[in-house]
């Protein structure tokens, strides 16, 4: 039978350098599932992977899957296994469960009840079931999971104000700049945060936006929902000294940014600050930029503070959603534990019927050969109820002979002590 795990490097233990270095990109997914899938006692998977987290969900029939699932992300990502277990969150069986049912409402990110990450998490379901690597545990993991956090979005307020990282990158460009309708913002890339970011900032004011992609198709559409002007990253170095603060959240596999720019940006502004919200995971702005005076970088991890805000109210539904986690899990765990008993069912089920066309085919020859219709009839039923009650009726009978054999030895025994005293 199958359990389920998860192994997990998040931002409660692991820092954004380590985050990094185990973030699982898009195009590597397809080849990740493949590597996973290939490892002895891996039933069936799904890969996670955020700006805060890398999770891996796992059924599986291994004695050590911790073990097993470390080596794993340590191997795929070429970082030392001893290094790497000092950020490793692990969860099995009821954890597992209610682990992953946390993660989907929210409960377990940077900004707690944060909503974005039910979406996410749906996409890595959806591309896990496009690359044939559920079965039957995992995909009715993931369908509990989703009706438990529809449920807990429904029945707490953990998410009626909603706070975004996007929503804490904006609140951030308040502290350092008193007004922000007057500054010039560059947002980098075309995801979900940028998009967030974009509406936050419109709501507050700034008219003066640049959007920046890889391809101007991928730009433009964004840009032209917020009267914006969009570029490519070719010529980011031609108008990054344009922008008072810059919010980027690309997948690039290595910062797009460097310190080298930003000092030459620097100049060109006449050593005007500038506000560096780094949202990616891998990186995009080189870290030694921080160094830099007139320069404001801030990573994921520096959003804690803001995210804490009104964090009281949000720790009240918290209680009541884990506590809905709970009682729904207990559902869950039940169904597993009866998977055994289905197996049984469908197998005796099998051979049943196996033994019915077997019994049928010797009853319909012998009508084909002229035989008596009432004792074929009769012969088949015997025959049938007998063969079918045998496993059953043997199965009764075992603890009767088990008890009767243990009372035998016990007298015997009884009996050598008894001369053995005399």
């Amino acid at each position: 039978m199958s359990n389920i795990a998860v192994l997990s490097v998040n931002h409660q233990l692991a820092p954004v350098e380590i985050r990094e270095k185990v973030a699982f990109a898009q195009n590597e997914l397809p080849s990740a599932i493949s590597s996973l899938l290939a490892v002895q006692d891996i039933k069936a998977c799904v890969i996670f992977s955020t700006c805060n987290r890398s999770e891996i969900y796992v059924s599986h029939s291994s004695k050590n899957i911790r073990e097993v699932l470390i080596q794993y992300m340590a191997t795929t990502h070429a970082i030392d296994q001893l290094s790497l277990e000092q950020y490793i969150s692990f969860y099995e069986s009821n954890e597992a469960i209610e682990h992953t049912c946390k993660v989907a409402c929210g409960l377990e990110s940077l900004v707690l009840g944060e909503p974005q990450i039910f979406g996410q998490l749906k996409e890595a379901y959806h591309f896990s079931k496009t690359q044939g690597a559920l079965d039957k545990i995992l995909e009715k993991l993931f369908q509990h999971v989703f009706k438990t956090a529809k449920k807990v979005r429904t029945d707490t307020n953990i998410g009626s104000s909603p706070i975004s990282v996007a929503y804490c990158a904006v609140k951030l460009s308040e502290k350092i700049f008193t007004t922000l309708e007057n500054q010039t913002v560059l947002l980098i890339g075309a995801g979900e945060m940028i998009e967030l970011s974009a509406q936050h900032l419109s709501k507050k004011g700034v008219k003066d936006m640049i959007f920046a992609n890889r391809t101007l198709e991928n730009a433009q559409p964004i840009a032209l929902k917020h009267n914006a002007e969009a570029i490519t990253l070719k010529s980011l170095s031609e108008n990054l000294h344009r922008a008072d603060i810059v919010i980027t959240s690309t997948a690039a596999p290595i910062p797009i940014i460097g310190k080298g720019l930003i000092e030459t940006v620097l100049h060109q502004r006449k050593h005007q600050p500038m506000l560096l919200i780094d949202l990616a995971i891998p990186r995009d702005i080189e870290p030694e930029a921080n160094q830099l005076e007139d320069v404001f970088l801030y990573t994921v991890d520096d959003l804690q503070q803001i995210a804490n805000s009104n964090l009281e109210d949000r720790l009240k539904e918290k209680v009541i959603a884990e506590k809905i986690i709970q009682i729904r899990s207990v559902d869950f765990l039940e169904w597993i534990n009866n998977i055994p008993n289905e197996e049984v069912i469908k197998n005796y089920r099998s051979q049943a019927n196996l033994l019915k066309d077997e019994l049928l085919q010797i009853a319909l020859r012998k009508l084909k050969s002229g035989s008596n219709p009432d004792l074929v009839v009769e012969e088949l039923a015997d025959k049938l109820t007998n063969k079918l009650l045998h496993q059953s009726l043997e199965n009764i009978k075992k603890p009767a002979k088990s008890k009767e054999t243990s009372e035998n030895v016990v007298g015997k025994d009884t009996k050598k002590h008894t001369k053995i005293g005399n």
